[in-house]
């Protein structure tokens, strides 16, 4: 079995882990439409090349796991794909996105640049070795219900395809009903499987199911555990944004105002920028020992 690459390269362009600036995968939760793709990958793009950040466009062809029925999923597979695989094209930015079953990964491979595995099908064996088995990097959300060891789990299972572009995201633990937590003892305890960490802080602030039909969320909490997670060492941030989160259709409790974003990742750098000076200050070189 390898062992995990540190840093992973994603596209043209992108490297996230060990030694790399801050990196930035970003976007709406599910695509909506063309124009929405475009309005915030230009956003992504100005961000990249005013700020030095490495960025990587995210958006769901489907969302498979919506709390009703009758919820808004997507485009689906093909024409999402079509979509993902066009702004790709027309920015040259990297693009991501989530698959739910095994048969979806030949597909997702040839039109992304990174496969998202989501949180709740994280310990889905065909899953991961499908994804893996593409070749292309892994985006592994740590599921909810799950202690952040654990998911030495399920980096084996890519590793075991001889696939070893790996990413592990925090994303939240169940606390309750309807209520999740960050530990950010986990970002240090998944650094130690050897992979580059994502913290994903628009998911962690979402309330699931607390909408009856749909999840909540409370996005004045974004912020601030962005910031920790950077303070601690992450080598990614996710983020969920749109022009107008509450029309969007789906996530939009949790998602991170279009115009606010590029203010943000500025604020998350000033933090990265303090923790590496002191880092350097005090001879650290390991990522998750810069607090």
């Amino acid at each position: 079995m390898s062992t995990p690459a540190n840093p992973v390269s994603i596209g043209e362009g992108v490297a996230i882990g060990h030694g790399r600036p801050l990196a930035l995968i970003a976007g709406p939760c599910v695509i909506e439409s063309e124009e929405l793709l475009a309005r915030v990958a230009d956003v992504l793009l100005a961000i990249r090349d005013s700020l030095g950040v490495p960025a990587v466009l995210k958006a769901s062809f489907d969302k498979a796991n919506r709390s009703s029925i009758r919820s808004y999923r997507g485009p689906g597979l093909e024409r999402g794909l079509e979509l993902l695989a066009r702004a790709r094209e027309r920015t040259g930015l990297p693009v991501t996105t989530d698959i739910h079953l095994p048969e979806q990964a030949a597909p997702a491979a040839a039109a992304v640049d990174l496969l998202q595995i989501p949180a709740f099908l994280v310990r889905q064996t065909d899953l991961i070795v499908a994804a893996a088995e593409t070749g292309k990097p892994l985006n592994l959300k740590k599921g909810q219900f799950m202690a952040p060891w654990e998911m030495a789990n399920a980096v084996n299972k890519a590793l075991e395809t001889g696939n070893n572009r790996i990413l592990v995201t925090e994303r939240g633990t169940f606390f309750g009903y309807g209520r999740l937590v960050n530990d950010f003892r986990a970002l240090i305890w998944m650094a130690e499987l050897g992979t580059p960490v994502v913290f994903d802080a628009t998911h962690s602030v979402q309330l699931p199911g607390a909408s009856g039909d749909r999840s909540g969320g409370e996005r004045r909490f974004v912020r601030p555990l962005a910031r920790a997670a950077v303070a601690v060492g992450c080598d990614a941030i996710f983020l969920e944004t749109h022009p107008d989160p509450d029309r969007a259709l789906s996530d939009g409790p949790n998602m991170v105002p279009l115009a606010e974003l590029p203010g943000l990742v500025r604020e998350l750098l000033r933090v990265r920028a303090a923790v590496d000076e002191r880092g350097r200050a005090a001879g650290e070189v390991a990522p998750m020992t810069r607090c």
